[in-house]
């Protein structure tokens, strides 16, 4: 069931600091190459050889809860045991985040314990749906965040499902910034796909909407919401 708890974080923050922002393009980071076409097929090559059952499932936990953008035939609630969301993925040039004001993406990271969703994907077309999820998740190799399986709970018993990880020892890790920074770039950057305080904002909202209440992510838009309105203080 929904909780009656308020967010801080609005919709009229996410509006003030929206910018239109026309696609600058790939920028590869030091180090890394562009994924090919060939680098897809045999990330989904290796995904459909790995399935550990016969039944296909994905594991979100940010943006595939609220836009999964993939066909399902079920979904549960599931909880990640040894993960927890931590925004720690930089930095974003493009999607949500610009040159001048670098994003900060989500990621699953190491530790604790996260609720997400798990959708059972369709046995039919599904290589067609593992390629338009790998090419939403990876632009440059290495991936910062690779593909793997973890155990995912649910109250139907448990399962094994794919998921998008972070890579500690990848450079784009970053690691040990308190809530403060990282509310701070929350609240500042935009890309062209809109800013991360309104991934921010689809996220919490998302997330209470079913019940799962992520005590980090609700500190952070909490922060993040000051951070708007000291900006914008005769808005508020």
């Amino acid at each position: 069931m929904a909780n009656s708890r308020q967010m801080r974080l609005t919709r009229r923050h996410v509006d003030l600091v929206h910018r239109e922002i026309e696609d600058p393009g790939p920028k590869l980071l030091p180090g890394f190459r562009a994924a090919t076409d060939a680098d897809f097929s045999e990330a989904v090559e290796a995904m459909l050889a790995s399935c550990p059952t016969e039944d296909f499932w994905l594991f979100g936990y940010g943006s595939l809860i609220w836009n999964p953008e993939t066909g399902f035939e079920e979904k549960r609630l599931g909880r990640a045991i040894g993960w927890h969301r931590r925004f720690c993925l930089g930095p974003d040039y493009r999607y949500r985040g610009s040159h001048d004001k670098p994003g900060l993406m989500m990621a699953l990271d190491r530790g604790g314990q996260c609720t997400g969703m798990a959708y059972r994907l369709p046995r039919a077309g599904l290589e067609d749906e593992l390629h338009r999820l790998i090419r939403r998740e990876l632009s440059q190799l290495p991936s910062a965040f690779p593909w793997r399986w973890i155990s995912v709970k649910t109250d139907q018993g448990p399962l094994k499902a794919l998921t998008f990880a972070m890579d500690r020892n990848n450079p784009r890790y970053v690691a040990g910034l308190p809530d403060e920074e990282i509310a701070a770039v929350l609240a500042n950057a935009c890309g062209y796909r809109g800013s991360m305080a309104e991934y921010l904002f689809s996220t919490v909202a998302m997330l209470e909407s079913l019940g799962i209440h992520d005590r980090n992510l609700w500190r952070l838009q909490s922060l993040v919401a000051a951070h708007i309105e000291a900006s914008h203080g005769g808005s508020f």
